[in-house]
Formats: C-alpha cells, sequence, structure tokens
C-alpha cells in the first residue's frame, strides 16, 4: 500500500500528465474564442462596447457587488475598449500557437473575463464554458507539445530563452500594478495576479541563473502538481456539466415523453437550414431516440469513465452530437466549446497517431514536386548532407 501511494505521488509530482490533452484544450478553447472574437468583430460594440443594451452603470454596479475582473470599466473611453479587444484576439491566436504561453495564458484569461463580464448576457452557454476554462488554464502546462514554446525548447533548450517572455510580463505587472493601486482590481484579483507574476519572475530567475539546482526541481515539481490539479479540476467539470445536463433533462416532462428535441426544431431562430430541421422533425420516430439518446449519454458519461472502450465510444457520441447542434441548431460556438472540454478525454494513442500524421504531412508538403537540395554545412570542407524527415521536422 505504501508503495503503491509513493509510485502515485512520484507520478503526480514527477511529470505533467496528459500534456496531448492539455495541447488539444489548448488549442480548441483559444481557437473558438479567437474565431468568436472575429466573426462578432463589426458587432463589437453592441455586445460589449458602448452601444450595448448593459449599459456602463449597470455593469459597474453588478462588478461592484460580485467583485468580478474586466478591464473595460477602467476606462469609458472608445480608445481603450478598442485596444482590449484587439489584445484579447492577439491573445487568442498566441495562445493557439503556443507562443509564450505562461503569459499568454493569463493574458487570454484577462481577455475572456473582461468581455464577458462587461456584459453578462451575451452568450449561449458556451460562453460560460470558455470563461472556466479560461481560468483553468492558466494553472496547466498546456505547450508541452504542439506549440511554438515546445519548439523553442527543443532548438534552444528552453522555452523561456529570448526577451520576449520578461518584456511580457512585465507589461502585464505595470498594468496589473496600476488596476491594484487605483482601486480597479479586488483584493483576491489582487492576490491572484501577484502570485501569478511572482511565480512567473521565479522561474525565470531560476531557469536562467539556476537551471539544474534544487529549487529549480522544486519549482518544476510544483508547476507539474498544479498542472495535473488543473487538468483533474477540467475533468471534473465537464463531468458536472453532463450529469447535471443529464437529470435537469429527466426532470422535464418533454424530455420524459421524448419530444424535447422536436420544439428547437421548429423555432425559426434556431432553424439555419429549415429544411432539414424540418424533415428531422417530421419523423418522430428520430426525435424519440435522439431525444432519449441524449439523455442516456449525458448521464451515463461520468460513470463510464472506468471503462476506457465504453468511455471512447460515448466520446466520440457527444462530439458528432455537438456536431449536430453545430449545424441543425446553428450554435457552432457553443458545440465547438463542447467539444474542446470533451477533447481531455480523447486517448493519447490517438493523439499521438494525429499528431505524427500531420507531421509527416507538414514535412512532404514543400519536398513535394521537388528533388531536396542539400543542406549547406556550418563547417568549411565537410561534405554537404541531405535532411532527413526527422531533422526536417525538427527544423520546422
Amino acid at each position: 500500500m505504501v508503495d503503491r501511494l509513493r509510485r502515485a505521488l512520484g507520478a503526480v509530482s514527477g511529470q505533467a500528465l496528459g500534456p496531448y490533452q492539455s495541447a488539444v484544450v489548448r488549442i480548441g478553447f483559444a481557437v473558438t474564442w479567437l474565431f468568436f472574437l472575429l466573426r462578432e468583430f463589426p458587432n463589437r460594440h453592441e455586445l460589449y462596447g458602448p452601444d450595448g443594451p448593459w449599459s456602463w452603470q449597470l455593469a459597474e454596479r453588478l462588478v461592484t457587488g460580485n467583485h468580478a475582473f474586466t478591464v473595460l470599466l477602467w476606462s469609458a473611453s472608445g480608445w481603450w475598449f478598442e485596444l482590449v479587444y484587439g489584445l484579447a484576439v492577439a491573445a487568442s491566436a498566441l495562445l493557439a500557437l503556443g507562443w509564450r504561453t505562461r503569459a499568454t495564458s493569463v493574458l487570454f484569461m484577462a481577455g475572456v473575463l473582461s468581455l464577458q463580464n462587461r456584459s453578462v448576457f451575451m452568450g449561449d452557454g458556451g460562453d460560460n464554458v470558455i470563461h472556466l476554462m479560461a481560468v483553468y488554464l492558466v494553472l496547466t502546462r498546456c505547450a508541452r507539445v504542439w506549440s511554438l514554446d515546445a519548439r523553442r525548447a527543443r532548438l534552444r533548450g528552453s522555452a523561456s530563452a529570448g526577451a520576449a517572455g520578461p518584456v511580457l510580463w512585465g507589461a502585464l505587472g505595470v498594468v496589473f500594478a496600476y488596476g491594484a493601486v487605483s482601486g480597479r482590481l479586488s483584493d483576491g484579483w489582487t492576490a491572484a495576479f501577484a502570485a501569478l507574476w511572482a511565480g512567473a519572475a521565479l522561474w525565470w530567475l531560476l531557469e536562467r541563473y539556476e537551471p539544474e539546482g534544487e529549487r529549480r526541481a522544486a519549482l518544476d515539481v510544483l508547476a507539474n502538481l498544479l498542472h495535473n490539479a488543473g487538468m483533474l479540476v477540467i475533468m471534473a467539470e465537464v463531468c458536472l456539466i453532463y450529469a447535471t445536463a443529464g437529470w435537469y433533462k429527466i426532470q422535464g416532462s418533454r424530455w420524459q415523453d421524448g419530444t424535447a428535441l422536436y420544439y428547437p426544431l421548429r423555432l425559426d431562430y434556431f432553424t439555419p437550414w429549415p429544411g432539414l430541421s424540418g424533415t428531422l422533425a417530421g419523423s418522430g420516430v428520430l426525435v424519440m431516440l435522439l431525444t432519449y439518446g441524449t439523455v442516456a449519454v449525458q448521464v451515463a458519461f461520468p460513470f463510464t469513465l472506468f471503462n476506457r472502450r465504453v468511455k471512447n465510444v460515448l466520446l466520440a457520441v457527444m462530439m458528432l452530437e455537438h456536431a449536430g447542434i453545430a449545424v441543425l441548431l446553428g450554435l457552432p460556438f457553443f458545440s465547438l466549446a463542447m467539444i474542446a472540454a470533451d477533447a481531455v478525454f480523447l486517448p493519447t494513442g490517438l493523439l499521438v497517431w494525429v499528431g505524427a500524421r500531420a507531421g509527416a504531412l507538414r514535412v512532404r508538403a514543400p519536398l513535394r514536386g521537388a528533388s531536396p537540395r542539400p543542406a549547406l554545412s556550418p563547417y568549411p570542407g565537410a561534405a554537404p548532407r541531405t535532411p532527413s524527415a526527422s531533422n526536417a521536422g525538427e527544423a520546422g
């Protein structure tokens, strides 16, 4: 028993578990929020800006009461809103690419919370999931694979190499220090951002001046523990979402008699393809099967985590269900957010295979239709060598 506990503790503290799953979650939520911001760019003033129905006074009163975080209420000027919105777009793109992920994940969280807390009634349910996951991603080491940080660590020996990281953290520190001194940040958010900034500064100092020391190793253990705790919270959150949604559906009479899906398919607001929705709604048997199937899958999913095969089957069914919601009901960003959350349960073997296939396609694409040229040797007089696929992938 003691040996098992010791091995489990070593596994949790010795490595960041689920690196591929955390990378998929990072990319999924960053891309979802990025696409949403870009699609709503012409409507940004009505959604989150000064022209919105949720006025400045109402937002300020609500934030004062619940101590929510939003930098949009720091100034009423138009240039400040445009700056915050632009930074939210940039942070989403950089987080998806995995560039300086420790800093950009904080910037991504600040952008998500600032916009959503400014206008709390703008959303379709997927915004709540993005809201929560933006906070959890700050705790994870979600750039271990499939990121520019991983590429930099592979080529330079450290993901923190270069001056961009300290400059970015310095700018974030100045902004949040101003918010704390001016009283625009609550005590809780001031402490949270101060802890993040101090942790990033300590990490940079130890990685620069003591990369192999005991204190650096202790900090790595702490980062692994935070990452694994964050991944556990994400998984628990997904299970909680499905469990509560399923059990609430069971209590509804329309879900009990198998007709719940019929009504949204008949609403003009939720029918981007009226012909397809009408055909589906016209089949009573299909509507009943989809209605009961949705409830059964959502209620059963948390219990299938103990059986890998059954879990993978239900996971595929739920992803297909969300894809159907995106097409039939016209809720693409809600569906993308839920698919990104579901991705935390994807099997590692599948993700490694997909990554290997994508890497092979990326290496072969530049060489298609042309013979590879020999690489120039950095040593005078040495024979030129032809780069192999592995070397090309490493350099890319």
